[in-house]
């Protein structure tokens, strides 16, 4: 007989233990001290920065020791792991691409620590083309992004070492596999573009001085790789006189335009258009400035297809011709709705993805804006997808929502009829669970949608194991999507809910702007909010609630469990932004700067930012609550000195017998491309640590 997990409330005796004193690592203060606008911030542990000391690696040693030692006495956590590798452990594959005379797809088999991208040929035979799981010994060398030329004859593949931002490029003939030149190195917040099989477009930083993983990278450059030469001769394309913190580029399907993008935020950029179809035409700005967003779509000949939330916070399609394609000279195609619109391209359509309420709509327009059908979509949910090339014949897409593992459907663009293409064979009855949408009030009155998703018949009785999930910032949506270790939370008994603070894209640009700089504190409140619902629902109650989020996620988590630690039993804040004083001064942090401002803007920018700083708003004398930090030693996105310091305030302030753990992941970064194996042990930590110290125990019944 099939078991399942159930949860049960356990006897004190697992409270108590939960709570036992720990002895913390002596974190030693420095007088370090610096001074914003006449007022001087104290900074004791600051050496925790330096990546490249013993001291700082010593430090990390001692905190994993103690947080495993801690983490190997709670009695479920092993039969959480195993029931988690067991769900994890069907095959998945993603939808195919046609490239050449091959047709392209990654599989995963169940538990290889990263997916192999196969091909077929055209009798329909198999072989594996790159396996990253042969990289490196234990998995943590990963396949970034793939690009063929237009025939399909090369590839260029990139690779991320221990989770890395910093990147290499192998170059091989995709016929054989064979590699055809020495790697490119340095890579970063880069894709490739072919143009022919003479070379390919990329970007990167010139390497900082100081640690790679921290040192500030602030320049980012075009580059053309001419294949057969180099990588030293690589003609610089853009960002050498014009400084810009990020540039990207890609190369049209008819190889008769390059488009460059460039910004020095993570919101408004500039974009740029070359014809490349004859050597030495300039390159002309299309629309400079970093007040909006634009993108380019698709060209057919001249005629340039783009997509921006000028003068239309929730974006719209507009045409420009080659000749002439500044902003004056733009016509509206799809005009904007009252749904976010994210459009993409395939077979010769456009197919709008709507956002209604964090929830896909997808419409089918032709080139000339006529509306062919709305799609019908398998449920309520998440699709994406719906791009390929103009001569394709069919579509894939694919499907999931918090009960609905994602599946892929191929869609016919004549007729608008999907089938499954694939469906994963996965040990988990959906049927059993429920979503529902709420719409709460929060702090000012704004109403902000959440989802909630907990077996059906579940109790309202405030005794139900919750975690609340967001994220708040970088115009980020968060939509219905399946997780494994989700999965066996609600098997459990748990309860899911995710919360669309503002901050996030979800209602558009003011949506977003909402939750940035100055209204950073909007973001705080909307979770907060969230929390308060959940209790007054009764769905949960402060000794049953969770709350968890990454990156910016993390810095929410921080800056809310100091605001208001009284309202949740345990925090689970990843990868967090926990500095807001000093993320500007580490690699591309300064990027971020549209969404919370710098202490050096203004002396009234800094005092907000040190009001919510989780750094500096760790006190002595408070009773936070059970909190396990996670971060990646290789973490150069936000590095973990972040997590460090705030762990090491919680540790040295803490009142009464609450645990206060950071788990370092060694040879892991901000999250992309973790080995399966270490992402399903993390994630059984953080589910035992919760339910340990919520002093519930998760059993099996048969």
């Amino acid at each position: 007989m099939k078991k399942t997990f159930l949860m049960m409330v356990a006897t004190s005796a697992i409270t108590a233990h939960a709570q036992e004193p720990i002895a913390y690592p002596k974190t030693e203060k420095g007088p370090i001290t610096d001074t914003y606008f006449d007022t001087k911030v104290s900074d004791p542990y600051r050496w925790l920065e330096d990546d490249r000391s013993e001291k700082t690696a010593d430090w990390v040693k001692r905190q994993n020791e103690v947080t495993f030692n801690y983490l190997s006495k709670i009695p479920f956590r092993d039969a959480i792991r195993d029931r988690m590798e067991k769900l994890w452990n069907y095959e998945k594959i993603s939808a195919p691409s046609k490239e050449g005379n091959y047709t392209y797809y990654y599989k995963n088999n169940g538990l290889q620590n990263q997916s192999v991208l196969y091909r077929k040929d055209k009798s329909g035979k198999e072989e594996v083309f790159l396996d990253p799981n042969t990289f490196s010994k234990d998995g943590t060398t990963s396949l970034v992004t793939v690009a063929f030329s237009k025939d399909g004859s090369l590839a260029a593949y990139s690779v991320s070492e221990a989770g890395s931002d910093w990147n290499k490029i192998t170059v091989i003939d995709a016929v054989t596999k064979k590699k055809l030149e020495e790697e490119l190195v340095d890579v970063k917040f880069s894709g490739i573009s072919w143009l022919g099989t003479r070379g390919f477009y990329y970007s990167s930083y010139q390497k900082p001085k100081g640690s790679e993983l921290s040192a500030m990278t602030d320049q980012h450059r075009l580059y053309f790789h001419q294949l057969g030469t180099m990588q030293k001769h690589d003609r610089i394309v853009f960002g050498d006189k014009d400084k810009r913190r990020y540039v990207g580029a890609n190369v049209s399907e008819d190889e008769k335009y390059l488009i460059i993008s460039a910004a020095n935020s993570t919101s408004g950029n500039e974009l740029y258009l070359q014809d490349i179809s004859a050597p030495n035409n300039p390159i002309v700005p299309v629309i400079t400035g970093f007040d909006t967003d634009t993108d380019y779509l698709y060209n057919i000949g001249t005629k340039l297809y783009l997509t921006t939330n000028d003068n239309a916070p929730n974006k719209k399609v507009v045409m420009a011709d080659a000749a002439a394609p500044q902003r004056q000279n733009w016509k509206n195609l799809i005009p904007q709705s009252e749904f976010v619109l994210s459009p993409s391209v395939g077979a010769g359509y456009i197919f709008a993805n709507y956002m209604k309420d964090a929830i896909t709509i997808i419409r089918q327009y032709s080139f000339d804006g006529k509306v062919i059908r709305n799609v019908e979509l398998p449920g309520l949910g998440t699709a994406s997808g719906f791009g390929g090339k103009e001569k394709d014949t069919e579509l894939y897409y694919s499907f999931t929502n918090y009960t609905t593992a994602g599946t892929i459907y191929a869609y016919n663009p004549k007729t608008g009829e999907s089938k499954i293409y694939d469906k994963p064979k996965i040990d988990f009855d959906a049927g059993q669970y429920e979503s529902k949408q709420v719409f709460y009030k929060s702090k000012d009155g704004t109403s902000v949608p959440m989802i909630i998703t907990y077996k059906k018949g579940t109790p309202l009785n405030g005794k139900n194991p919750t975690m609340l999930y967001a994220y708040g910032g970088f115009n980020v949506s968060l939509t219905p999507a399946f997780s494994i270790s989700n999965a066996v939370w609600l098997e459990m008994g748990g309860i899911y809910a995710v919360a669309n603070l503002r901050g996030g894209g979800e209602y558009g640009k003011q949506w977003h702007d909402d939750g940035t700089r100055m209204n950073k504190q909007n973001v705080f409140d909307d979770f907060i909010a969230a929390a308060e619902y959940l209790i007054a629902q009764k769905y949960t109650s402060r000794d049953f609630l969770a709350i968890k989020g990454g990156s910016n996620g993390g810095l929410l988590v921080g800056a809310t469990m100091t605001q208001r630690p009284d309202l949740m039993k345990v925090a689970l804040p990843a990868v967090g932004v926990m500095d807001m004083l000093r993320y500007h001064t580490f690699t591309a942090g300064a990027g971020w700067a549209y969404d919370y401002g710098t202490a050096q803007d203004s002396k009234e920018m800094f005092n907000y930012l040190k009001k919510y700083s989780p750094v500096h708003n760790v006190k002595s004398g408070v009773k936070y609550p059970a909190t396990l930090v996670t971060t990646g030693d290789h973490d150069d996105r936000v590095v973990p000195a972040h997590s460090f310091k705030f762990a090491a305030e919680l540790q040295a302030k803490q009142t009464g017998n609450n645990p206060v753990l950071i788990r370092i992941e060694t040879n892991a970064g901000h999250g992309a491309g973790k080995p399966v194996s270490k992402t399903i042990q993390e994630a059984a930590d953080l589910q035992a640590f919760t339910l340990f110290n919520m002093g519930v125990k998760p059993s099996f019944k048969s």
